[in-house]
């Protein structure tokens, strides 16, 4: 059988990309270790199954030398001495996938001579903060205590989406890449991003997080969207201290004051301060992480930093035992959260209309066939 000159270390960057070991693909290719070595060569099939498991392109294994791949937006995570910077390929093609559906939906709303949005790109990095936050509420619409009227973190989160679709932003918030759930997200390696544009804004929240964290970073990248094209980028802040970067301290105090008003807050400190678990009682009033309580509150001078942080630590100690994985769910319902209700409405209504190839529709939503019938039915949409 004809085998394939391929050369070891491109072979082994594939593996290291994808982070994983020799011996994790030794069942599907046990003679791995001896490619890597350039002591046997693959067939043809053999390499187009490995670059398939491990998400690469299978272009990419007979180049010369190892791409550098980069995030093609800017990068605002904090990256601490000794990591290694390398996206993920998950990462990356969770990127694409977001670039593509912008990109659709910006040449849709072009050719219908749809206006800019005209809050995209108002703030500036010497505005107050404090005020953009506010600015951002009033835009959307929530009034004092909305988040308290709201059941659960879940139905908070719904809310907020919701309400940022309104405005015509995408707000996507999912855990693993497409409907891929062999792939989830690493949140330690981002938590979410913003891609800005004046016709096609859109935001993407790492669902893999806590519902209560994904509230705040909802939140935070709406801020990158007030910041317009200087604000485009990934954030990947660790426990919701952002840092390192001029614009990630910028869009962490405007989330924080679109989340806990210091009016609203101080008001409600007064009758938690003196409650065993205050910042839990603030995190319940307000659907934000008791961390993001916590710290708004020490930002605010209602406690200080001693006290604060021996509560930060002890939390992320037992969260970290307790946290589990929620998944889960109706498919069809993901999908409005994972695809973005607004987008998939307005694919679906063009492939209906003809303007768009079924293929294309797929393509961009991520389903195929029947699920894509099943799901347009669920919208409203009655298909051919």
């Amino acid at each position: 059988m004809a085998r394939v000159m391929v050369q070891p270390k491109l072979l082994r960057w594939a593996r290291e990309r994808a982070d994983r070991t020799v011996e994790e693909l030794a069942k599907k290719f046990p003679k791995l270790d001896q490619w890597e070595q350039g002591e046997a060569q693959p067939t043809l099939k053999q390499l187009e199954d490995f670059a398939k498991a491990l998400y690469v392109p299978i272009g990419y294994l007979f180049l010369p030398d190892p791409p550098e791949e980069r995030i093609p937006i800017p990068d605002f995570r904090t990256i601490r001495p000794g990591e290694v910077t390398r996206p993920s390929p998950d990462l990356l093609d969770t990127i694409y996938t977001m670039q593509r559906r912008q990109a659709w939906l910006r040449e849709e709303r072009l050719e219908c001579e749809a206006e800019p949005l005209d809050f995209v790109g108002t703030a500036r990095l010497t505005d107050d903060p404090d005020a953009v936050g506010r600015e951002m509420r009033r835009t959307i619409g929530f009034g004092e205590g909305w988040a308290a009227e709201v059941r659960t973190w879940e139905e908070a989160v719904g809310e907020l989406r919701r309400g940022i679709e309104h405005l015509g932003i995408m707000a996507v918030i999912n855990g693993v890449v497409g409907n891929n759930t062999h792939r989830t997200l690493d949140v330690e390696e981002f938590r979410g991003f913003a891609l800005c544009d004046a016709y096609a804004p859109l935001i993407f929240v790492n669902g893999a997080d806590a519902k209560s964290a994904q509230m705040f970073t909802l939140a935070h990248e709406l801020a990158h969207i007030w910041l317009g094209p200087e604000g485009e980028g990934v954030s990947g802040f660790r426990d919701i201290f952002p840092d390192g970067t001029e614009v990630e301290r910028f869009c962490d105090k405007a989330a924080a004051e679109f989340l806990l008003p210091a009016r609203e807050l101080k008001a409600h400190w007064r009758d938690v301060k003196d409650k065993p678990q205050p910042f839990e009682e603030l995190a319940r009033e307000f659907k934000v992480s008791p961390t993001v309580a916590g710290r708004r509150a020490m930002d605010l001078r209602l406690v200080d930093r001693e006290t604060f942080f021996t509560f930060y630590y002890a939390y992320i100690r037992q969260e970290r035992r307790q946290r589990k994985s929620a998944g889960g769910g109706d498919f069809y319902n993901n999908q409005n959260v994972r695809v973005s209700q607004m987008f998939a409405m307005q694919i679906i209504r063009a492939a209906k209309e003809g303007r768009v190839s079924f293929k294309e529709a797929y393509d961009l939503t991520g389903l195929r066939g029947g699920a894509f019938q099943e799901y347009a039915r669920r919208l409203g949409f009655d298909l051919p």
